[in-house]
């Protein structure tokens, strides 16, 4: 039993002297990157009414009546709003349901995406 031991301490020490018998295995975890996050925005313009903009925010950005309202607000006196952070795939989806909605609706409402750094 004693030489049973000084075996399995001799191959689980990492390699022996010159027999080669012992291995060495290491577990390599690959690291995961997270995708990259893009922010939707919304730009003011002169035309699109101010509780239109309202309720493109509550409708596709599930905002309250309160938020949509201060965003409505910052877009309005500031040119444009950050008015949510998403991958790829489900920004892009948020700005063309707000252009086809606007468009739908005949207001010239502008929503761009770009990457958040």
């Amino acid at each position: 039993m004693l030489q049973d031991m000084h075996i399995l301490a001799q191959t689980s020490a990492g390699p022996a002297d010159d027999d080669g018998d012992t291995a060495v295995v290491t577990d390599v975890k690959p690291k995961t990157k997270r995708p990259p996050l893009y922010k939707v925005l919304l730009l003011n313009d002169d035309y699109t009414p101010m509780e239109f903009v309202v309720h493109v925010l509550e409708r596709f950005f599930g905002l309250n009546h309160a938020q949509a309202f201060e965003i409505m607000l910052t877009v309005h006196k500031k040119g444009l709003a950050v008015v949510g952070v998403f991958s790829h795939e489900i920004a892009e989806t948020k700005v063309a349901q707000v252009m086809d909605f606007a468009r739908r609706h005949q207001h010239p409402l502008q929503c761009t995406m770009e990457k958040e750094e």
